[in-house]
């Protein structure tokens, strides 16, 4: 029997509230367990920061995927995308399946702004081949969105078989909205709001959510629902609200 999945995504900012006033990594923990989502996408994963660690009372001695996993999610995955002196951030996979492997790619589309994309194999019940996942954060520009677009779509072609089930979330920077149509006749992705509501979702800022940034396109999936969380609880702890969606296998 193929298994309905329910992911969410969500560009955490390191765990800081906006402006970086309060660390709110331990309500964001508690948050995220009530999503009751399989895999969870993240983006702006705090991997490392020496001062920080210092600064704030109760600041995790793990790395934030692995605190934020807890044993909720058993596998995960942290690409370490922004690197400096005093530490590093970057994407996560949290996940309740076996990751086969992973790896992550440098995307970055100049030097001033570093990205990456993190590339999972994941082990689903009830699936006859790997579940591809892909989480990624793309530049503030569009000409750097356009390049790394075409790059992420390489790596698909490449290494991602016609038929293998296919999830690419994150945070696209894509107010413009130019990435649905690239996607959609480039590697035969639908975007899940797009779907569902027939626009994407706004999720920026998460007090006040104008602008369409975050993203989850599937192959080899249909969308039963999917979600942009809002409300006081939510947009306390990060400067983007969260998506999720639930989705049920076609292959």
């Amino acid at each position: 029997m193929r298994p309905n999945l329910r992911v969410a995504s969500y560009n955490i900012h390191k765990g800081l509230s906006f402006f970086n006033r309060r660390m709110v990594v331990h309500e964001l923990r508690d948050r995220l367990l009530t999503l009751d989502a399989d895999i969870v996408f993240l983006q702006e994963v705090q991997g490392h920061h020496a001062h920080r660690s210092g600064h704030f009372n109760g600041w995790p001695e793990q790395p934030q995927h692995e605190f934020l996993a807890g044993e909720a999610w058993t596998a995960f995955a942290y690409g370490r995308n922004a690197v400096y002196d005093h530490g590093h951030h970057g994407n996560a996979i949290l996940s309740r399946f076996p990751i086969l492997r992973w790896d992550n790619e440098d995307i970055s589309a100049h030097s001033m702004e570093q990205r990456g994309l993190l590339h999972c194999e994941l082990e689903v019940n009830g699936m006859s081949q790997p579940l591809h996942a892909i989480c990624l954060h793309l530049a503030l520009n569009e000409s750097g969105r356009r390049k790394q677009l075409h790059r992420v779509s390489e790596r698909i072609r490449s290494m991602v078989p016609d038929d293998a089930p296919l999830i690419m979330a994150g945070d696209f920077n894509d107010w413009r909205q130019r990435a649905y149509r690239y996607l959609a006749q480039e590697l035969g992705l639908v975007e899940v709001f797009e779907t569902q509501h027939g626009r994407p979702a706004r999720s920026f800022p998460a007090a006040l959510p104008l602008f369409t940034l975050d993203r989850i396109y599937v192959r080899g999936f249909g969308v039963a629902s999917a979600h942009v969380l809002h409300g006081t609880g939510w947009r306390r702890l990060s400067d983007h609200a969260p998506l999720t969606a639930n989705l049920h296998p076609l292959v």
